[in-house]
């Protein structure tokens, strides 16, 4: 069985043809597709015509892509960008219309969900109690969970590209004033979030997304052309130590380093301090770079909960939105 997942995200749609042989997504073929919609959007979080028509391009791409290589319709969700906007419906129904592609929002928790299963699935039952840390552009999810799927997970609006926005958008050079202030916005998002995730005392932390790669990477990981069988961590530390040097370069001396790539040279800060004040405040000290994340999560899913699982995800709401797109498995916070 060849499956396809279409992920379409702040800044770039991406593909991914898979072989699910043996309940595995081996990987056949990647590719992606730039549309930064989380650079152009506009001042209400409105997605413009001309940047859905980019969209509509993209995946149409995709899906033209993912059928040569012998996979059916993909399956196909965007992420905050699209679920935030206040066009999200029309920007649906326009990328459906304009391709016959159906695709979905998934809520923050689910993304947490999802992405939580294929970290557990990467790490293996030796990981033990595991909690996961992904950036966006858009958001931050946070899950644990001693099983296949989390016991606690939550989304926060604290994606890089959102607070790069909203901190740094008219520096050059972003002032001490700014960087103390995401501080205080990122500790407060995390205060509850930060509390569970020590109450529950994870023995493994794992993270996933550009982000942090590309963090990880700046802290002397090894390169992604090494391939994802090579152990990668990152310290908070080490962290610490990186953002005093992000803090003091524009953005475009920021993507002369070692990692950080020029569409993400801008938001390398905000991502930075949001991942180290998440460390912080769990008191991780360190966390392994999972290769596998939400798009993982997802084909692992279809596989193992057949066809009616994303069925019932992507069946449109009342509100047209993803009516069976509810939390997996959310517990409530210890007393």
């Amino acid at each position: 069985m060849r499956l396809s997942v279409v992920d379409v995200g702040s800044k770039t749609v991406r593909l991914v043809v898979a072989d699910a042989e043996g309940g595995v997504p081996l990987p056949v073929h990647t590719a992606k597709w730039k549309t930064r919609l989380s650079e152009q959007v506009e001042a209400d979080g409105r997605i413009s015509d001309e940047d859905l028509r980019q969209l509509v391009e993209a995946v149409g791409a995709a899906a033209r892509t993912a059928k040569e290589w012998g996979a059916a319709e993909p399956l196909a969700f965007a992420t905050a960008v699209v679920r935030n906007a206040p066009n999200r419906l029309e920007v649906l129904d326009a990328v459906r219309t304009g391709t016959g592609v159906r695709i979905c929002t998934l809520p923050g928790e689910v993304e947490a969900e999802l992405t939580f299963l294929g970290a557990r699935r990467w790490m293996g039952w030796q990981a033990g109690p595991l909690a996961l840390f992904d950036i966006g552009g858009g958001s931050l999810e946070v899950a644990f969970g001693r099983g296949r799927l989390p016991d606690f997970a939550a989304s926060l609006p604290l994606g890089a590209n959102r607070l790069t926005l909203e901190f740094f958008e008219d520096q050059g050079l972003p002032s001490t004033r700014s960087v103390k202030a995401l501080r205080r916005r990122t500790r407060h998002q995390l205060r509850d979030v930060a509390a569970r995730i020590r109450w529950e005392g994870p023995r493994t932390a794992v993270a996933t997304s550009r982000n942090f790669q590309q963090l990880a990477r700046l802290c002397g990981a090894a390169p992604g052309r090494q391939g994802p069988f090579v152990p990668r961590h990152l310290e908070c530390r080490e962290l610490r130590c990186c953002i005093d040097t992000l803090a003091a370069l524009s953005a475009a001396e920021r993507a002369e380093l070692p990692g950080i790539s020029v569409p993400r040279a801008k938001q390398s800060l905000a991502g930075a301090i949001v991942a180290h004040t998440a460390m912080k405040l769990t008191g991780i000290k360190t966390v392994t770079i999972c290769p596998w994340a939400i798009r993982e999560g997802i084909l692992l899913r279809y596989i193992e909960d057949g066809p009616a699982w994303w069925s019932a995800v992507t069946e449109p709401g009342d509100d047209g939105g993803t009516a069976g797109a509810v939390p997996l498995r959310i517990a409530t916070p210890p007393a």
